[in-house]
């Protein structure tokens, strides 16, 4: 096992540099086991609950993990609802985020629908800034990002630096098509959220995802009409 220089920054960037490099052709249990084994009860995974692989991937080497979910008030209900079935149905610990306003507090302090008038500010008081917060006691973090989703995404290294954070950021399914998540899905039984099954190909807040059009890519449907294609955590 490899023991991860705890609290050391550039003895963290340097591994995770490293451990991209030579993890790159790995599968995703591989590369779990890896960030499992490095960083043990430091490691957590963050999931926007649209599905469980990750989750479910990271509790099979790493069970009572801790999964990290956002709630940003803006919810679709079926997010929740996830969430809650995840938290019963799997071996993982999940931890709840909120944001140091509720909607009804951030309303009051700068006027309704904040979303849709500066949807960079919201994302950064609403999952931004709680993440950065919720993520301080572990040294590593997975995401399911994967390189398909979207050109913003296409060059996801499997094991990177996440500069914003000084933290090592695991992508373990980065080389994985939708056709791969579909069949681990099915393969598994994989909790997901129901409304991809309702036209929605990635679910984030509901004010801001609609459904997608045939053609479009996964993430057209995320801030659509706007220049905006990320929310922050990722870049």
């Amino acid at each position: 096992m490899t023991t991860a220089p705890h609290g050391h920054t550039d003895g963290l960037r340097e591994l995770a540099e490293q451990a991209g490099r030579d993890l790159e052709d790995a599968s995703a249990l591989d590369i779990l086991r890896w960030s499992a084994g490095t960083f043990g009860s430091r490691f957590c995974v963050t999931s926007s609950m649209e599905d469980a692989v990750v989750a479910h991937l990271a509790s099979r080497v790493l069970p009572g993990v801790d999964v990290v979910f956002l709630d940003t008030g803006y919810h679709f209900p079926e997010t929740i609802g996830t969430r809650d079935a995840v938290a019963e149905a799997m071996d993982v610990n999940v931890i709840t985020l909120t944001p140091r306003r509720t909607v009804a507090e951030q309303d009051a302090e700068h006027g309704p629908k904040l979303h849709d008038r500066n949807p960079d500010l919201c994302c950064a008081m609403r999952k931004v800034q709680p993440l950065e917060e919720g993520l301080t006691g572990y040294d590593a973090w997975a995401t399911g990002l994967r390189r398909d989703e979207s050109p913003t995404r296409a060059d996801t290294p499997v094991i990177g630096w996440d500069q914003k954070r000084q933290k090592v950021k695991v992508s373990p399914i980065a080389h994985w098509t939708q056709q791969d998540v579909d069949a681990y899905i099915t393969e598994h039984g994989v909790l997901i959220n129901p409304l991809l099954s309702d036209g929605y190909a990635s679910v984030g807040c509901a004010p801001c995802t609609r459904r997608v059009l045939e053609g479009e890519d996964v993430r057209a449907g995320r801030w659509a009409g706007n220049s905006k294609t990320e929310c922050g955590l990722h870049g």
